[in-house]
């Protein structure tokens, strides 16, 4: 009988000690199991966001060269075209642009307008120059409808690309907009970082209804392109042979005749027109906005301003008290 219990014992340690290795082996098939399904799901959920991400472009970039390289920053360019005698608006449009702060991207703007025509000009905006380096000045006559734009993006590549500006392209972005936009850099940036380099047209869609940045083109208060399309500009002839015009309408007209423009952005409702008088291009103000277009006056600036909180920065002194 002693004998006995001693096999059953021995029998009781092997079969506990099979049983110990088989759920081992079967928790390590199911850990693998496990493993596999989460990477599934997790590449199934990666192609599903890409194809969203893709859709909202409306074209994608077939290439990852127009990827931007690890830390990199953006460098993007806006051209706020205005007239040489407009002073104070340029002065008050450098406090709205000089103190936004901005994470990830060079934003440089720029105002532009075409050749002085008089002494004041020439000693005013030439201070201005010396004071902020800020002013492009085209060869051209001042005009809004007759080649001014066609002259702003030709002329910026033998402008930025020069022996003491190693970086290439200068700008990944220009963008063309008018003087009575406020445009909101971080918000644009942010909107720019997932889309393409190249080719790329970026804008509020017009006619106002229209969401198909396809059929016709972007509004004037504020459009963007990439640097390659800047190229085209200088180098095609068929902007040259199509000058004049509703400088927003021609534009498009030239990607269009140009089969460029293959990726397409369209902003709206980002992008939009002030509230008052109530349009179908236009919605209350509200925290995603990129750009405000037709602030006509100064009341409507500070509304805008306002509403966007853009002095909470403001510093605490014994120097002034502001209620």
């Amino acid at each position: 009988m002693k004998s006995n219990g001693v096999f059953h014992g021995k029998n009781f340690i092997i079969s506990s000690f099979i049983f110990i290795i088989f759920l081992c082996v079967l928790a390590s098939i199911n850990e693998v199991r496990f493993d596999a399904l989460l990477k599934f799901g997790q590449c199934a959920f990666t192609r599903s966001y890409t194809q969203n991400s893709t859709n909202s472009t409306a074209i994608a970039s077939s290439s990852s060269s127009s990827s931007l390289s690890s830390g990199e920053e953006i460098r993007i360019l806006i051209g706020i075209l205005t007239i040489p005698d407009h002073y104070h608006k340029r002065h008050f449009l450098r406090l709205v642009y000089g103190t936004q702060p901005l994470v990830g991207a060079r934003v440089d703007v720029k105002f532009v307008f075409c050749n002085l025509t008089k002494e004041d000009q020439k000693v005013l905006v030439a201070l201005e120059i010396m004071r902020y380096d800020d002013i492009i000045i085209l060869n051209c006559r001042e005009n809004m409808n007759k080649g001014k734009t066609y002259t702003f993006f030709s002329s910026l590549p033998d402008m930025l690309v020069n022996e003491t500006n190693t970086s290439h392209p200068p700008y990944h972005y220009v963008m063309k907009g008018d003087d009575d936009v406020y445009f909101r850099l971080q918000n644009l940036v942010d909107s720019l970082n997932p889309l393409p380099r190249q080719d790329l047209y970026y804008g509020y869609v017009i006619p106002c209804p229209s969401m198909d940045p396809f059929v016709h083109y972007m509004s004037g208060m504020g459009y963007l392109v990439s640097w390659d399309i800047v190229e085209w500009v200088r180098d095609s002839d068929i902007p040259k042979k199509h000058l004049e015009g509703p400088e927003d309408k021609v534009f498009g007209e030239w990607l269009r005749d140009g089969h460029r423009a293959r990726n397409r952005h369209n902003a709206k409702w980002s992008m939009y027109n002030y509230p008052e008088p109530h349009t179908g291009c236009t919605h209350e103000l509200w925290p995603d906005t990129i750009a405000v277009h037709l602030l006509k006056n100064q009341e409507k600036w500070i509304r805008t301003l306002n509403y966007f909180n853009v002095t909470k920065d403001l510093k605490p002194s014994k120097l002034y008290h502001i209620p």
